[in-house]
């Protein structure tokens, strides 16, 4: 991140009861949410010139951007259902892509639902919760997506193939119904892909909401950069193999638990990719990083169509904006293609904050994605939802050298404790018993190379995560 950090003014909060006028809810500030899917802090925004992300890079400039910030799960179905409820994830609750909050949770106040009964207009377009038809109770219209209805004994639509040789038919099923190939750069407009399509209908609706007088929270959920890297040519003629450079760090840290070692299973599940153990080679690894790059930079013009929308009609002046990734993504690093781990990569997110009121600002705050529905209370000047357990970060936008909090993170039998300088990961087995632990310096050892955690010098530190993760491990299991 740049250096140059500015300070905020006071921040001036609406004032907001649950008795409030009709005139005080018209006035309360709009929320326009984006979530991008498997997206990490690899951005102009975040120090990363050779990424094309500049209108990202331009509401970072206008916003709060948080350089340490986590989800709590690395997998997209857990890591929403997490965020929108404000609760941890544990060993039985939000668990994996396919969590639904209507089982997991059925008695949860969703984050839109939350502001929906506070006289709200709650929208959902594309993938917000993983499943579109979870926790309808949220929204005041149905859901939309341009992958339904959808026929998945056919093609999971979403994977959004476009290249003639690679779309779908009742009549031409991929061989052994495997999904098709990690990437695709057809020459065609944005709109042909699912992203296009989303980011046509957010711009869409915000011309419709500019005439009303209600207070709205838009939630807009983009697919890419997912798996597979499908974005138009344009996007891949972007880059060159100069502006691909692969990680220092494509080995398991020394003295790593077995427990961490991970096989890249969502990435060889396609057709291109070796099966089993096979390592990704330097001239595979270039051009699935291009594909990542090209996707990055078509989802940042799509996230531009929709602000420059919401500047257009003036929405701008009265709407926070909110925008983060579900989880991070490794692109190599410890061999690793994906998320689905406990290592850094996987768990740091970008997460951006423009309020009305609120001077751009950078911090390092120590802050996490289920802190995201108390600080939008606290913005809107809705009363408090209780039981969450997220913090308001509302301080730290009034002051960005606040230092936040430990974060924590778990996945699937890894549970993880991050601090201003640590990272501390126990794993368990299927009983709840301990198998092992890794332990990596931050500060000294950023690609997290070697595990330190049986290191002599390291004892002190370990007992001390240990017991904060391990009360947290309790209370979270205890629900």
């Amino acid at each position: 991140m740049k250096k140059n950090y500015l300070f905020l003014y006071t921040l001036p909060l609406i004032i907001g009861l649950c008795n409030c006028t009709n005139q005080e809810k018209k006035e309360r500030p709009n929320i326009l949410m984006i979530i991008v899917d498997d997206l990490k802090p690899e951005l102009g925004c975040y120090d990363k010139d050779y990424i094309i992300s500049p209108n990202i890079d331009k509401l970072a400039a206008e916003a709060v951007i948080f350089d340490r910030a986590y989800c709590n799960i690395p997998v997209c179905g857990a890591s929403r259902a997490s965020m929108m409820t404000g609760k941890y994830p544990n060993r039985v609750t939000y668990t994996d892509f396919k969590t639904y909050m209507d089982l997991d949770a059925p008695g949860a106040v969703t984050l839109p639902e939350y502001f929906k009964n506070n006289g709200y207009n709650t929208l959902s377009f594309g993938k917000v919760f993983h499943h579109m038809d979870d926790a309808l109770r949220s929204w005041s219209e149905t859901p939309w997506r341009p992958d339904y209805p959808n026929d998945i004994h056919i093609q999971e639509y979403w994977r959004d193939y476009r290249a003639e040789e690679n779309i779908w038919t009742k009549d031409t099923l991929m061989p052994g119904g495997a999904p098709g190939p990690a990437w695709e750069s057809p020459d065609v407009p944005d709109n042909t892909y699912y992203d296009g399509k989303v980011a046509e209908k957010a711009v869409k609706q915000l011309e419709d909401l500019a005439s009303g007088d209600q207070p709205f929270f838009l939630s807009v959920g983009l697919l890419k950069p997912h798996l597979p890297f499908n974005a138009p040519l344009k996007y891949w003629d972007g880059y060159s193999k100069s502006d691909i450079h692969l990680v220092p760090n494509p080995f398991m840290p020394e003295n790593a638990p077995s427990a961490a070692n991970f096989n890249s299973h969502e990435l060889r599940a396609y057709t291109n990719i070796p099966k089993g153990t096979e390592p990704i080679n330097d001239s595979l690894a270039y051009i699935l990083k291009h594909g990542y790059y090209s996707s990055v930079s078509y989802i940042d013009a799509q996230i531009g169509n929709i602000l420059q929308k919401l500047q257009e009609t003036g929405l701008d002046e009265n709407t926070i904006v909110v925008l983060w990734g579900d989880h991070g993504w490794s692109l190599g690093e410890h061999n690793h293609w994906g998320k689905h781990t406990c290592f850094h990569p996987s768990l740091k997110i970008p997460f951006l904050i423009k309020a009305p009121g609120v001077k751009a600002s950078e911090s390092s705050a120590l802050v996490s994605l289920i802190d995201i529905y108390p600080t939008l209370c606290e913005l809107t000047g809705i009363p408090m939802k209780e039981g969450v357990d997220g913090q308001s970060i509302v301080n730290i936008l009034n002051d960005p050298s606040g230092k936040g909090k430990e974060q924590y993170s778990r996945f699937p039998n890894g549970e993880t404790i991050v601090n201003e300088r640590y990272l501390y990961t126990e794993y368990y087995n299927k009983q709840g018993n301990y198998i092992s632990n890794m332990l990596y310096d931050l500060e000294s050892d950023p690609l997290e190379t070697v595990n330190i955690a049986d290191m002599p010098e390291s004892d002190m530190i370990v007992q001390d995560l240990r017991g904060k993760l391990r009360q947290h491990i309790k209370e979270v299991n205890s629900r």
